[in-house]
């Protein structure tokens, strides 16, 4: 592992390491606690390989000769066959609606807020490709990525199946499933959030320069990557977002205001227990995209305008008493055009999508 060791290591004095061994393995320790790990080292092929090759996308160097087997074609056709379905019904039409919608925001290129995420990166980037800051948070594991250049085909195989139903709910519709997602997410070789993000990424046609596991404001990681110009961030971190106020939230503040995303967040800031969220992201947030399961109606004050678009479907049994009537008021008595050309929140279908733009005054 590589750990940046500096003259000055958390304001105290740090001899030269070259002196003393065991010294040196205290300063190592303590280096990555105050500092993070990152992951480059451990990989001997290269992170944007392995990414590449996690998403089914052919690789030379050292994992070449893993794209010969019959179960990592498999695996390519089967996630080539999802992505183009994606950009066709999602990815292109988002891009498009954006652009017409929102062209000053679909440009933003400031800090991005994506809360109640996991590891859906790939809507963060659908809604503001330029932003230069990604901070996504969940309570999904943030996981690891082994060396693969070390593990069998066999092996590599099995995980890469593992991989695809981890992805599979979002891929197919537009959302991850926590429920869905716990038993592999949990797996011992990719586990968590990490090897996902790095489809997404590989897919999306960007680049992984650097991986950094983090441990303040909360166990979380770092991921440089770079498209078609300058250098992008995106972390994740797993953290609770119930309650009020929290380091990660004060940690979040100093990035300064952004704009955020909201989708598929399970109605949680319609009640007060997740208030400290709910606050920050209106006072923090310049631009907010959400469905009906973010911020409930009666939280935007005057300061904001709020535009609806898309169609109003009650949700039944699931949500059903999180309906607002307020909002049921707006599509019955103003109906916005119907269809916004792809799916949103928890309808799947394109013809149910419901969208809610909220810009400050």
């Amino acid at each position: 592992m590589r750990v940046l060791l500096m003259d000055r290591v958390c304001g105290k004095s740090a001899p030269m390491i070259q002196r003393n061994l065991r010294f040196n393995k205290i300063v190592f320790a303590f280096a990555l606690l105050c500092f993070g790990v990152s992951a480059r080292g451990q990989n001997g092929a290269g992170i944007n390989d392995t990414a590449r090759l996690l998403a089914g996308i052919p690789v030379t160097g050292p994992l070449a000769s893993f794209t010969e087997s019959a179960g990592w074609q498999a695996h390519a056709a089967a996630l080539d066959k999802a992505w183009k379905t994606k950009e066709y019904f999602q990815l292109g039409p988002i891009a498009t609606w954006m652009s017409s919608h929102a062209a000053e925001y679909y440009g933003y290129p400031g800090t991005m807020y994506y809360m109640f995420s996991g590891p859906d990166f790939l809507y963060a980037y659908a809604f503001f490709p330029n932003a230069n800051t990604y901070i996504l948070a969940g309570l999904e594991p943030v996981g690891q990525v082994p060396d693969l250049s070390r593990m069998n085909p066999d092996a590599l195989n099995a995980n890469l199946g593992a991989l695809r139903d981890s992805m599979s709910t979002l891929l197919i519709t537009h959302y991850f499933v926590t429920k869905e997602m716990k038993s592999e997410l949990n797996r011992e070789n990719f586990g968590g959030t990490l090897p996902i993000l790095y489809v997404f990424l590989a897919r999306l046609g960007c680049t992984v320069l650097d991986t950094t596991y983090v441990h303040s404001p909360a166990e979380g990681v770092k991921i440089a990557f770079s498209h078609g110009g300058g250098s992008q961030t995106l972390y994740y971190f797993k953290t609770d977002l119930s309650g009020g106020n929290s380091p990660f939230l004060h940690w979040c503040a100093a990035r300064g205001p952004g704009v955020s995303l909201i989708k598929a967040a399970s109605y949680l800031m319609h009640g007060e227990g997740f208030s400290g969220v709910r606050d920050f992201l209106l006072e923090h947030s310049s631009f907010i995209v959400q469905d009906d399961s973010g911020i409930p109606l009666r939280a935007f004050n005057k300061n904001w305008a709020l535009e609806f678009y898309g169609r109003f479907i009650p949700h039944g049994e699931k949500f059903g008493k999180f309906d607002q009537q307020a909002l049921a008021e707006i599509y019955h008595r103003n109906p916005p055009p119907p269809e916004l050309g792809f799916a949103f929140g928890y309808w799947w279908q394109a013809e149910r999508g419901l969208l809610i733009l909220a810009r400050r005054k």
